[in-house]
């Protein structure tokens, strides 16, 4: 936790992406405690530092086992002065899930480079890899078929599509790089829910959708997604289209990680969301 919980101002509770990743590449939101309104990160359970469980199949690892997980969060920080959700990736829609049970102290909601439905991340995620030069393509497929997505021509590949998609600064930050080699570490959540990689969701998660709550939500709510994002118009869309009165930020020169990409327009966007619900 960054700042002070009992200032005044709600606190913003930070939602981790993956699932299976942690919250290192999104620490640069202690920026905003500067200006006054405290910052949350947490490690999902299985992932960081949090507790490890890689003996558990894929029947603990679900979405409501996070949901739980969050909603106990909140209610052991008693926020007496309410909170922010900022849900980024597939914190998300977890965030989202959370909003449709409309709990108390919840000021407002951010939902940051995410899908909504992964039918429609898969779809889109065929787009994106058609973009990519053919030999490109060709080794993806190749590896994907065989089954040997850990080998260093698979990453190779791999990393073309991150590079376009994911992450635009050069070398990677060392945030990003921090919470990227802790999915390798222990890959147990990240592989049995989403798959090897972003474009490559074979996991449990590939036929979930949230888009079912998303009319249950009226908290004040933020969509903010990268020009060149892996969280295409598709994806991001049924949030604008379910969500009364939900407003979208696009960031021209981002990928997926706009608060690394563009971390000045990043807190402006911010900034000016947590004063309108504060």
């Amino acid at each position: 936790m960054t700042g002070d919980l009992s200032c005044g101002l709600p606190a913003l509770v930070v939602v981790h992406g993956g699932p299976g990743s942690t919250h290192d590449y999104l620490l640069r939101l202690t920026e905003l405690a500067k200006h006054g309104w405290p910052v949350v990160h947490y490690d999902q359970l299985g992932n960081g530092g949090s507790t490890h469980l890689p003996e558990r199949g894929a029947e603990f690892w679900t979405v409501e086992l996070f949901e739980a997980e969050l909603d106990n969060l909140v209610s052991a920080l008693a926020l007496d002065s309410g909170y922010v959700l900022f849900g980024q990736s597939w914190g998300g829609p977890l965030a989202a899930l959370h909003s449709s049970r409309k709990p108390d102290g919840l000021r407002g909601l951010v939902i940051a480079n995410a899908p909504a439905s992964y039918e429609d991340w898969l779809s889109e995620m065929a787009v994106l890899r058609a973009l990519l030069p053919r030999d490109v393509q060709e080794t993806l497929v190749r590896h994907e078929d065989a089954g040997t997505t850990d080998t260093d021509a698979y990453f190779a590949a791999m990393r073309v599509f991150y590079d376009r998609h994911v992450c635009r600064v050069q070398p990677w930050p060392r945030d990003f790089m921090s919470s990227f080699m802790e999915i390798y570490n222990d890959p147990t959540v990240y592989y049995t829910m989403n798959g090897p990689n972003e474009f490559h969701v074979i996991g449990t998660l590939r036929d979930w959708s949230v888009v079912p709550h998303l009319r249950a939500i009226d908290t004040p709510t933020l969509l903010m997604n990268g020009r060149h994002d892996e969280a295409t118009p598709v994806t991001m869309q049924p949030f604008a289209d379910h969500i009364a009165g939900a407003e979208w930020t696009v960031f021209e020169n981002s990928s997926h990680l706009p608060h690394l990409e563009e971390p000045e327009r990043f807190d402006e966007v911010m900034l000016g969301f947590l004063k309108s619900v504060s």
